[in-house]
């Protein structure tokens, strides 16, 4: 009898905080009517899943104005104060006032499609580092792949290099602990982000670093789709892993080591406000008559006062004039991103989606993302289906002027759940080297047929509306 009233006790509370945080109405509902029908397990999902973390921050304000300053010092000369262009000022202006990102000028940015060619080109960086190599990756696993990144970054260490790896616990769940120990004791700093047991035992255990950074030197930075695992290179479901990460050089690298820095204050309690990690930007060779490509690296996570990256991503499709290219593994958008894609669509733009035919982690996240497909195909929107192996390249490209690459799916969790990383490139140049790497991937693709899908079993139907009621807690 105790039990009983106590457990009421705890899911009346629960119900109560759940309706006070103000979120989603339908989010809301969902998980009251999760807790009054199923209040046992309803409870415990909503503490692995279901809190809002707004109202923490990864790091203190006047810590993380510290780190800004280093940023400032650091890119002097390659801040610019200005605008890219006036269709994309107040698109770079709200960027700069949610997430304090400034815009930067003269960076070279190189587009990998391909694992092999990334990570031999980052292992070549990494070797040639001097002073630091700063990495976080959301998978580091303990194979081929993995081994040869813990080799170098071994003998780096020893070599009096500083070293420091982050990598996201759970994500990491089958990774024997000895493979880190193996590099601890050879001088890297290894860090897990949410630490399994004590991430548990608190409302943060649904908190996941998903993003990909690697910063050598202050003055070399990578970002993107891929991490480290030997199905990168050699694929899944008897076809490629279709990937798609960048090489920066240039002023932009200080803000992917700002933001490696803060989530390493957040593992750590550790604040490395050291100007040796913010050297002075040197800015790469340019082809002779070309500026380098203006960027922002954009951040979020569910401690964040915005969600950044949504935001940007809604201001870029509505302003899309005349084509919309995205690549992203799953497609469950948000209402105000899926309502930005019919608008754009309707309003004569030419929208395609790209995504992958197989999935990569049960057909649930598959099966959801398609039951969008009847919000998308009335309106104009292009959808197809990559056959060639796994899509997992997260991407956006439009008009020949914008392209951002990143960490970031079009789903609830890594638009709103997860810590994420995106750059978003001001750049002709790249824009259509971005279109083009997209209308080659068309070639491996199925068109979805509007009216054969209107026609589909019922049961296809079913599953697919099924799945999409389970992505709350997914």
């Amino acid at each position: 009898m105790v039990f009983e009233i106590l457990l009421a006790l705890i899911v009346v509370g629960a119900i109560v905080i759940v309706i006070m945080e103000n979120r989603k109405p339908y989010l809301s509902l969902f998980w009251v009517m999760l807790l009054a029908v199923l209040p046992g397990i309803g409870v415990v999902l909503y503490l692995l899943l279901g809190k809002d973390y707004r109202s923490r921050r990864v790091i203190k304000a006047d810590e993380l104005a510290r780190l800004d300053a280093l940023r400032n010092e650091a890119t002097r000369n390659g801040i610019v104060h200005g605008h890219p262009s006036e269709k994309y000022a107040k698109l770079a202006a709200m960027m700069r006032g949610a997430n304090d990102t400034p815009l930067f000028k003269g960076n070279q940015v190189r587009i990998f499609t391909d694992f092999t060619p990334m990570f031999q080109s980052m292992l070549d960086d990494i070797a040639a580092a001097k002073e630091f190599v700063h990495i976080q990756f959301y998978i580091v696993e303990d194979d081929e792949v993995g081994r040869q990144l813990s080799s170098l970054l071994i003998r780096k260490a020893q070599q009096g290099v500083d070293v420091r790896l982050i990598f996201d616990s759970w994500a990491n769940l089958t990774v024997k602990g000895r493979y880190y120990d193996h590099m601890r004791q050879g001088g890297v700093q290894v860090q897990s982000f949410q630490k399994l047991l004590p991430s548990m035992l608190t409302r943060e255990v649904n908190c996941r670093t998903h993003r990909k950074i690697v910063v050598i030197d202050g003055q070399i930075g990578y970002t993107g789709g891929m991490n480290i695992a030997k199905r990168y290179r050699d694929g899944i479901n008897h076809g490629n892993w279709r990937d798609t990460h960048i090489r920066l050089q240039g002023p932009a690298v200080s803000q992917l080591e700002l933001s490696l820095l803060a989530d390493w204050r957040f593992c750590t309690k550790e604040l490395l406000a050291d100007r040796r990690f913010f050297p002075p930007s040197h800015l790469p060779h340019m082809p002779e008559g070309s500026p380098g490509a203006m960027a922002q690296i954009i951040t979020s996570g569910p401690m964040d006062e915005w969600n950044t990256v949504m935001q940007g991503l809604v201001q870029v499709i509505a302003q899309s004039r005349r084509y919309l290219y995205l690549q992203t593994p799953y497609f469950i958008p948000t209402q105000p991103i899926l309502l930005a894609i019919r608008n754009a669509a309707l309003a004569g733009v030419d929208v395609r989606l790209m995504m992958p035919s197989t999935a990569d982690r049960g057909a649930v996240m598959l099966y959801a993302s398609q039951s969008y497909f009847r919000d998308l195909l009335p309106a104009g929107v292009k959808i197809y289906m990559y056959n060639k192996g796994y899509l997992h390249a997260k991407t956006m490209v439009c008009d020949d002027d914008f392209v951002t690459i990143g960490s970031t799916n079009i789903d609830p969790r890594s638009l709103e759940q997860n810590f994420e990383v995106n750059a978003f490139l001001y750049d002709s140049e790249l824009a259509i080297h971005q279109r083009d790497i997209f209308l080659d991937d068309l070639k491996e693709c199925t068109l979805v047929d509007p009216g054969a899908w209107e026609h589909q079993p019922a049961w296809h139907r079913f599953r697919q509306s099924f799945s999409r009621l389970l992505t709350p807690i997914l």
